[in-house]
């Protein structure tokens, strides 16, 4: 099984960020810069939110907000769930599928060393399922 370290490790530990007082447009144009989906908000080394295109999607278009005046610290979601690098691939996948999340800070001693999407979870999951099935086959064909 493996473990959020895991994926790290394969991934990196690169974090993309944004202060609260960014503008939605300015962190909209870093994440396709970028190619991602999310930033985290941080305020030096404390996290305080995520900001995700969905936010901008729900929280600013829908709403006919401009994005040139409406800061991140304004449509960022905050409250959000944290995992370790300790945790299981699965467990995380449990959790975001619960609580119906795309994006998950991973912390140690309080501080964020990484961010996972659910992408990566699949991409884990379907992974480890693919060595297990050479496993088995390997097994049955007595190699």
């Amino acid at each position: 099984m493996k473990l959020v370290k895991h994926l790290l490790d394969g991934k990196g530990r690169h974090i993309v960020s944004v202060v609260p007082d960014t503008t939605v447009l300015e962190a909209i144009k870093l994440m396709a810069d970028k190619g991602i989906g999310s930033l985290v908000v941080m305020d030096d080394d404390e996290l305080l939110g995520i900001v995700t295109e969905r936010d901008y999607a729900r929280k600013v278009i829908i709403k006919g907000r401009s994005s040139k005046t409406t800061r991140v610290a304004e449509i960022m979601t905050t409250g959000i769930y944290t995992t370790s690098s300790a945790e299981s691939v699965n467990d995380c996948m449990s959790l975001m599928t619960e609580k119906r999340i795309r994006h998950l800070p991973v912390m140690e001693d309080n501080r964020i060393i990484g961010l996972i999407s659910i992408g990566d979870l699949v991409q884990a999951i379907i992974s480890d399922q693919k060595e297990e099935i050479e496993q088995l086959e390997n097994y049955i064909s007595g190699m």
